[in-house]
């Protein structure tokens, strides 16, 4: 079913349909985001604002509708896409930082206050991934994105499917005991203090 994340009337339909559909909600994975991009002083008021509405006020939304039959039923599991991003700065990124920065939060805040009604939140924290717009912007300046592929200490972008394993991991009984938490997978990115290597020691050898 194709919504629009970002009209909250859409999110009803989109909960309605598949509660009505199946009969519970189990698995509540938000993945979706729209941002401008430019430093914090160039940012406009309207594409600051739209940056928010989509990237986490649709994910609280998204988790309240989902709350009603989740708790009515007694479990469920809330995945959050959030970003390395939203654990550090980057330039030029600022609308995105804060708004990844805001799901890990929200991810954990709603992990708590529901951890005793079966209902578990979790955040996954990708690094650069090599979907079709990270493709597509690898072609229009190829330099500035092997800078950031060698920047990642596995020398390499993420695939789609590893970020999909950790959301399986984190949506399934396998990690039931997990909750109010965000879960990195960069290739050890977020690890790294940005220093460069020291006396030639870096990560080929």
């Amino acid at each position: 079913m194709h919504a629009d994340a970002a009209d909250p009337a859409a999110l009803e339909r989109l909960v309605a349909f598949a509660v009505d559909t199946h009969g519970t909600l189990d698995v509540l994975h938000n993945n979706h985001v729209a941002f401008e991009s430019g430093r914090v002083g160039d940012l406009t008021l309207d594409g600051f604002r739209r940056s928010l509405d989509v990237g986490l006020t649709s994910y609280w939304y998204a988790i309240k509708l989902a709350l009603g039959p989740m708790l009515a039923q007694g479990r469920g599991s809330i995945v959050n896409t959030a970003s390395v991003s939203g654990l550090a700065g980057d330039f030029g990124l600022g609308a995105y930082n804060v708004l990844k920065a805001g799901v890990v939060n929200l991810s954990r805040v709603t992990g708590i206050e529901y951890a005793r009604k079966g209902v578990r939140c979790n955040a996954v924290c990708p690094g650069p991934i090599g979907t079709p717009p990270i493709d597509r912007l690898h072609e229009a300046a190829p330099q500035i994105w092997s800078d950031i592929r060698d920047a990642i200490p596995m020398g390499r972008y993420g695939r789609t499917e590893e970020i999909a394993n950790v959301v399986l991991f984190l949506a399934s009984d396998e990690s039931a005991f997990v909750t109010g938490t965000h879960v990195v997978a960069d290739g050890g990115l977020w690890a790294h203090s940005g220093m460069p290597p020291i006396g030639g020691l870096g990560p080929d050898f």
